[in-house]
Protein backbone atom coordinates (compact mmCIF):
# COMPACT_ATOMS: atom_id res chain seq x y z
CA UNK A 1 0.00 0.00 0.00
CA UNK A 2 2.40 2.44 1.04
CA UNK A 3 4.56 1.51 -2.33
CA UNK A 4 1.64 2.38 -4.33
CA UNK A 5 1.27 5.66 -2.87
CA UNK A 6 4.85 6.64 -3.20
CA UNK A 7 3.85 5.63 -7.05
CA UNK A 8 1.41 8.15 -7.29
CA UNK A 9 3.17 10.61 -5.39
CA UNK A 10 5.53 10.46 -8.15
CA UNK A 11 3.41 10.88 -10.94
CA UNK A 12 2.20 13.79 -9.42
CA UNK A 13 5.21 15.53 -9.06
CA UNK A 14 6.50 14.68 -12.77
CA UNK A 15 3.23 16.21 -13.83
CA UNK A 16 3.47 19.46 -12.05
CA UNK A 17 7.24 19.64 -13.28
CA UNK A 18 5.81 18.96 -16.70
CA UNK A 19 2.67 21.74 -16.01
CA UNK A 20 5.67 24.19 -14.74
CA UNK A 21 7.82 23.66 -18.53
CA UNK A 22 4.54 24.20 -19.91
CA UNK A 23 3.75 27.41 -18.23
CA UNK A 24 7.49 28.95 -18.32
CA UNK A 25 7.76 28.44 -22.12
CA UNK A 26 3.86 29.80 -22.71
CA UNK A 27 5.02 32.80 -20.41
CA UNK A 28 8.42 33.27 -22.50
CA UNK A 29 6.24 33.08 -25.92
CA UNK A 30 3.62 35.62 -24.49
CA UNK A 31 6.89 37.73 -23.21
CA UNK A 32 8.85 37.85 -26.59
CA UNK A 33 5.58 38.45 -28.54
CA UNK A 34 4.52 41.08 -26.30
CA UNK A 35 8.31 42.44 -26.17
CA UNK A 36 8.76 42.67 -29.74
CA UNK A 37 5.47 44.43 -30.15
CA UNK A 38 6.47 46.92 -27.99
CA UNK A 39 10.04 47.60 -29.86
CA UNK A 40 8.21 47.83 -32.88
CA UNK A 41 5.87 50.44 -31.75
CA UNK A 42 8.70 52.07 -29.93
CA UNK A 43 10.89 51.60 -33.56
CA UNK A 44 7.73 53.43 -35.42
CA UNK A 45 6.94 55.66 -33.49
CA UNK A 46 11.00 56.96 -33.35
CA UNK A 47 9.99 56.91 -37.59
CA UNK A 48 6.94 59.00 -37.65
CA UNK A 49 8.49 61.09 -34.92
CA UNK A 50 11.99 61.72 -37.32
CA UNK A 51 9.54 62.23 -40.14
CA UNK A 52 7.41 64.61 -37.90
CA UNK A 53 10.34 66.51 -36.77
CA UNK A 54 11.99 66.48 -40.64
CA UNK A 55 8.75 68.02 -42.00
CA UNK A 56 8.41 70.89 -39.33
CA UNK A 57 12.32 71.67 -39.69
CA UNK A 58 11.33 71.94 -43.73
CA UNK A 59 8.26 74.11 -42.89
CA UNK A 60 10.18 76.31 -40.82
CA UNK A 61 13.25 76.88 -43.57
CA UNK A 62 10.47 77.93 -46.26
CA UNK A 63 8.58 80.28 -43.61
CA UNK A 64 12.32 82.27 -43.10
CA UNK A 65 12.38 82.24 -46.79
CA UNK A 66 9.06 83.84 -47.56
CA UNK A 67 10.02 86.12 -44.44
CA UNK A 68 13.11 87.22 -45.91
CA UNK A 69 11.49 87.49 -49.10
CA UNK A 70 8.07 89.27 -47.76
CA UNK A 71 10.72 91.42 -45.74
CA UNK A 72 12.88 92.43 -49.03
CA UNK A 73 9.74 93.15 -50.54
CA UNK A 74 8.57 95.46 -47.65
CA UNK A 75 11.92 97.13 -47.53
CA UNK A 76 11.61 97.19 -51.26
CA UNK A 77 8.17 99.13 -51.18
CA UNK A 78 8.94 101.44 -48.44
CA UNK A 79 12.57 102.69 -49.96
CA UNK A 80 10.78 103.43 -53.21
CA UNK A 81 8.01 105.23 -51.10
CA UNK A 82 10.67 106.84 -49.09
CA UNK A 83 12.34 108.28 -52.70
CA UNK A 84 9.20 109.41 -54.21
CA UNK A 85 8.11 111.43 -50.57
CA UNK A 86 11.73 113.25 -50.67
CA UNK A 87 11.96 113.64 -54.55
CA UNK A 88 8.79 115.94 -53.85
CA UNK A 89 10.44 117.68 -51.61
CA UNK A 90 13.44 118.41 -54.31
CA UNK A 91 11.21 120.14 -56.30
CA UNK A 92 9.19 122.13 -54.08
CA UNK A 93 12.78 123.08 -53.51
CA UNK A 94 14.05 124.16 -57.03
CA UNK A 95 10.70 125.62 -57.68
CA UNK A 96 11.01 128.03 -54.73
CA UNK A 97 14.27 128.59 -55.52
CA UNK A 98 15.90 127.33 -51.92
CA UNK A 99 19.19 126.02 -51.60
CA UNK A 100 19.32 122.75 -50.76
CA UNK A 101 23.12 122.04 -49.72
CA UNK A 102 24.43 118.61 -48.59
CA UNK A 103 24.78 117.03 -44.76
CA UNK A 104 28.96 118.60 -45.20
CA UNK A 105 27.73 122.17 -44.78
CA UNK A 106 27.25 121.97 -40.82
CA UNK A 107 31.39 121.39 -40.50
CA UNK A 108 33.10 124.21 -42.67
CA UNK A 109 36.19 123.35 -41.66
CA UNK A 110 39.18 120.79 -42.96
CA UNK A 111 38.43 117.94 -41.00
CA UNK A 112 35.67 115.94 -39.11
CA UNK A 113 35.59 117.20 -35.17
CA UNK A 114 36.23 114.00 -33.03
CA UNK A 115 33.54 112.91 -30.14
CA UNK A 116 34.05 114.24 -26.92
CA UNK A 117 36.51 111.90 -25.04
CA UNK A 118 33.99 109.58 -22.10
CA UNK A 119 34.84 106.76 -20.05
CA UNK A 120 34.07 103.40 -20.53
CA UNK A 121 31.15 102.47 -19.02
CA UNK A 122 28.80 99.17 -18.24
CA UNK A 123 25.17 99.40 -18.06
CA UNK A 124 22.00 97.19 -17.43
CA UNK A 125 20.03 96.63 -20.25
CA UNK A 126 20.65 97.51 -23.62
CA UNK A 127 22.94 100.64 -24.40
CA UNK A 128 20.75 103.92 -25.40
CA UNK A 129 21.29 105.77 -28.95
CA UNK A 130 19.56 108.79 -29.83
CA UNK A 131 19.77 109.82 -33.45
CA UNK A 132 18.90 113.55 -34.23
CA UNK A 133 17.56 114.49 -38.12
CA UNK A 134 18.20 117.93 -38.02
CA UNK A 135 17.31 120.41 -40.95
CA UNK A 136 13.49 119.53 -40.54
CA UNK A 137 11.56 122.19 -42.26
CA UNK A 138 9.14 120.83 -44.50
CA UNK A 139 5.92 117.88 -44.41
CA UNK A 140 7.65 115.39 -46.96
CA UNK A 141 10.73 114.93 -44.53
CA UNK A 142 8.31 115.11 -41.62
CA UNK A 143 6.58 112.24 -43.64
CA UNK A 144 9.61 110.13 -44.74
CA UNK A 145 11.13 110.07 -41.50
CA UNK A 146 7.78 108.95 -39.60
CA UNK A 147 7.27 106.26 -42.34
CA UNK A 148 10.73 104.91 -40.93
CA UNK A 149 8.55 104.11 -37.75
CA UNK A 150 11.81 104.65 -35.39
CA UNK A 151 11.76 106.78 -32.25
CA UNK A 152 14.24 109.67 -34.30
CA UNK A 153 14.60 112.70 -32.50
CA UNK A 154 13.38 115.79 -35.21
CA UNK A 155 15.03 118.95 -35.08
CA UNK A 156 13.30 121.83 -37.22
CA UNK A 157 15.20 124.90 -38.58
CA UNK A 158 13.19 128.57 -37.14
CA UNK A 159 11.03 129.57 -40.22
CA UNK A 160 12.07 130.87 -43.46
CA UNK A 161 10.80 132.47 -46.48
CA UNK A 162 10.83 128.91 -48.38
CA UNK A 163 9.74 127.20 -45.46
CA UNK A 164 7.51 129.01 -43.45
CA UNK A 165 5.78 126.23 -41.60
CA UNK A 166 8.49 124.28 -39.93
CA UNK A 167 6.62 125.68 -36.49
CA UNK A 168 3.26 124.45 -37.44
CA UNK A 169 4.79 121.05 -38.02
CA UNK A 170 6.69 120.63 -34.74
CA UNK A 171 3.53 121.58 -33.00
CA UNK A 172 2.08 118.21 -34.38
CA UNK A 173 5.14 116.41 -32.66
CA UNK A 174 4.62 115.34 -28.99
CA UNK A 175 8.74 116.11 -29.02
CA UNK A 176 10.84 117.51 -30.84
CA UNK A 177 13.83 119.67 -31.22
CA UNK A 178 15.27 123.05 -32.68
CA UNK A 179 18.19 123.48 -35.03
CA UNK A 180 19.38 127.30 -33.90
CA UNK A 181 21.69 128.25 -36.56
CA UNK A 182 24.96 129.86 -35.28
CA UNK A 183 27.67 131.71 -37.19
CA UNK A 184 30.20 129.72 -39.08
CA UNK A 185 33.55 130.43 -39.63
CA UNK A 186 33.17 130.74 -43.50
CA UNK A 187 29.70 128.91 -44.62
CA UNK A 188 27.67 131.66 -46.00
CA UNK A 189 24.34 130.52 -47.09
CA UNK A 190 22.99 131.68 -43.27
CA UNK A 191 19.62 131.08 -42.45
CA UNK A 192 17.44 133.31 -40.48
CA UNK A 193 17.76 133.77 -36.41
CA UNK A 194 21.32 133.06 -36.81
CA UNK A 195 23.55 133.96 -33.84
CA UNK A 196 26.51 135.97 -34.13
CA UNK A 197 29.26 136.08 -32.07
CA UNK A 198 29.35 139.91 -31.70
CA UNK A 199 25.15 139.64 -30.65
CA UNK A 200 24.45 141.50 -27.76
CA UNK A 201 23.23 139.51 -24.56
CA UNK A 202 20.20 141.09 -25.11
CA UNK A 203 19.58 140.46 -28.44
CA UNK A 204 20.80 136.27 -27.74
CA UNK A 205 17.35 136.99 -25.00
CA UNK A 206 15.32 138.10 -27.61
CA UNK A 207 15.91 135.98 -29.86
CA UNK A 208 15.81 132.79 -27.54
CA UNK A 209 12.59 134.30 -26.60
CA UNK A 210 11.18 134.28 -30.17
CA UNK A 211 12.41 130.39 -30.76
CA UNK A 212 10.58 129.76 -27.27
CA UNK A 213 7.08 131.34 -28.99
CA UNK A 214 7.27 129.92 -32.15
CA UNK A 215 8.31 126.45 -30.20
CA UNK A 216 6.28 126.42 -27.28
CA UNK A 217 7.48 122.51 -26.54
CA UNK A 218 10.68 123.23 -26.97
CA UNK A 219 13.20 121.63 -24.63
CA UNK A 220 16.25 120.87 -26.35
CA UNK A 221 18.47 122.85 -28.79
CA UNK A 222 21.40 122.03 -30.98
CA UNK A 223 23.39 124.46 -33.21
CA UNK A 224 22.91 124.62 -36.86
CA UNK A 225 26.61 124.83 -38.29
CA UNK A 226 28.18 127.56 -35.72
CA UNK A 227 32.08 126.21 -36.14
CA UNK A 228 32.31 130.01 -35.41
CA UNK A 229 29.57 130.88 -32.29
CA UNK A 230 30.84 127.61 -30.34
CA UNK A 231 34.65 128.31 -30.45
CA UNK A 232 33.97 132.02 -28.76
CA UNK A 233 33.97 131.16 -25.50
CA UNK A 234 31.93 134.28 -23.76
CA UNK A 235 29.03 133.66 -26.70
CA UNK A 236 28.55 130.23 -25.64
CA UNK A 237 28.13 131.49 -22.24
CA UNK A 238 25.63 134.04 -22.93
CA UNK A 239 23.64 131.38 -24.97
CA UNK A 240 24.09 128.81 -21.95
CA UNK A 241 22.99 131.76 -19.57
CA UNK A 242 20.01 132.12 -21.19
CA UNK A 243 18.93 128.79 -22.52
CA UNK A 244 19.40 127.95 -18.95
CA UNK A 245 17.06 130.66 -17.72
CA UNK A 246 14.28 129.32 -20.23
CA UNK A 247 14.96 125.90 -18.89
CA UNK A 248 16.31 124.71 -22.47
CA UNK A 249 19.28 122.28 -22.93
CA UNK A 250 21.66 122.92 -24.99
CA UNK A 251 23.20 119.75 -27.11
CA UNK A 252 26.61 120.34 -29.13
CA UNK A 253 26.68 119.28 -32.39
CA UNK A 254 30.68 119.69 -32.10
CA UNK A 255 31.04 121.56 -35.58
CA UNK A 256 34.54 122.14 -34.44
CA UNK A 257 37.39 120.53 -32.46
CA UNK A 258 38.03 123.94 -30.42
CA UNK A 259 34.27 124.30 -29.30
CA UNK A 260 34.18 125.89 -25.78
CA UNK A 261 30.43 124.24 -24.95
CA UNK A 262 32.52 121.84 -22.33
CA UNK A 263 34.07 124.85 -20.09
CA UNK A 264 30.79 126.56 -20.37
CA UNK A 265 29.04 124.12 -19.29
CA UNK A 266 31.14 122.56 -16.28
CA UNK A 267 31.26 126.32 -14.95
CA UNK A 268 27.40 126.33 -14.67
CA UNK A 269 27.46 122.83 -13.28
CA UNK A 270 25.72 121.27 -15.79
CA UNK A 271 26.12 118.55 -18.09
CA UNK A 272 27.90 118.50 -21.28
CA UNK A 273 25.80 116.91 -23.59
CA UNK A 274 27.00 116.27 -27.36
CA UNK A 275 27.17 114.52 -30.52
CA UNK A 276 28.85 111.36 -30.89
CA UNK A 277 28.64 110.74 -34.52
CA UNK A 278 27.92 112.06 -37.78
CA UNK A 279 25.97 109.50 -40.20
CA UNK A 280 26.09 111.60 -43.36
CA UNK A 281 29.22 113.68 -43.70
CA UNK A 282 29.45 111.88 -47.05
CA UNK A 283 26.13 110.94 -49.12
CA UNK A 284 27.22 107.94 -50.27
CA UNK A 285 24.40 105.00 -48.57
CA UNK A 286 27.04 102.64 -47.89
CA UNK A 287 29.17 105.56 -45.61
CA UNK A 288 25.99 106.40 -43.85
CA UNK A 289 25.46 102.54 -42.73
CA UNK A 290 28.44 102.25 -41.62
CA UNK A 291 28.91 105.44 -39.11
CA UNK A 292 25.43 103.94 -38.16
CA UNK A 293 27.31 101.01 -36.77
CA UNK A 294 30.00 102.96 -35.44
CA UNK A 295 27.38 104.86 -33.03
CA UNK A 296 25.76 101.48 -32.32
CA UNK A 297 29.47 100.77 -31.42
CA UNK A 298 29.92 103.74 -29.26
CA UNK A 299 27.03 103.43 -27.48
CA UNK A 300 28.00 99.62 -26.36
CA UNK A 301 31.25 101.05 -25.24
CA UNK A 302 29.95 104.22 -23.51
CA UNK A 303 26.44 103.27 -22.62
CA UNK A 304 25.13 105.91 -24.46
CA UNK A 305 25.71 107.75 -27.99
CA UNK A 306 24.06 110.65 -29.77
CA UNK A 307 24.16 110.19 -33.67
CA UNK A 308 23.33 112.88 -36.17
CA UNK A 309 21.86 112.94 -39.41
CA UNK A 310 19.59 114.83 -41.88
CA UNK A 311 16.53 114.17 -44.23
CA UNK A 312 17.78 112.93 -47.56
CA UNK A 313 17.34 110.58 -49.01
CA UNK A 314 20.58 108.42 -48.77
CA UNK A 315 20.49 108.67 -45.00
CA UNK A 316 16.63 108.24 -44.21
CA UNK A 317 17.11 104.90 -46.78
CA UNK A 318 20.34 103.97 -44.91
CA UNK A 319 17.85 103.85 -41.70
CA UNK A 320 15.25 101.86 -43.04
CA UNK A 321 17.92 99.39 -44.36
CA UNK A 322 19.82 99.44 -41.11
CA UNK A 323 16.73 98.20 -38.60
CA UNK A 324 17.87 95.39 -37.68
CA UNK A 325 20.97 96.10 -36.24
CA UNK A 326 19.00 98.80 -33.73
CA UNK A 327 18.17 95.13 -32.00
CA UNK A 328 21.24 95.35 -30.03
CA UNK A 329 21.05 99.32 -28.56
CA UNK A 330 17.90 101.14 -27.13
CA UNK A 331 17.21 103.57 -29.43
CA UNK A 332 15.50 106.72 -28.07
CA UNK A 333 13.96 110.31 -27.89
CA UNK A 334 17.21 112.06 -26.94
CA UNK A 335 15.47 113.59 -23.87
CA UNK A 336 15.20 110.00 -22.98
CA UNK A 337 18.96 109.51 -23.35
CA UNK A 338 19.76 110.45 -20.03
Amino acid sequence: MAKKKRKVSKKSSNKLIYIAVVLAFVATVLTSLVGGYYMGYNDAEYEVSKKERAKEKKRLEILQKLEKVSSAKEEKKLNKRLKDILKKDKKEIVKKKSVQVTASHEIDVATLPKAPKRAVTRVRGKPKLAIIIDDVSVASQVNAIKSLNLPLTMSFLPPSKYRPNSPQLASKESFYMVHLPMEAMSFTKEEPFTLRVNDSQQMIKDRIKKIKKLFPKVKYINNHTGSKFTSDELAVNKLVYVLKKQGISFIDSRTIASTKVPNVMKNYGMRYIARDVFLDHKMDKAYVKKQIKKAIEVAKIHGTAIAIGHPHVNTIMALNESKKLFKDVDLVLVNKLY
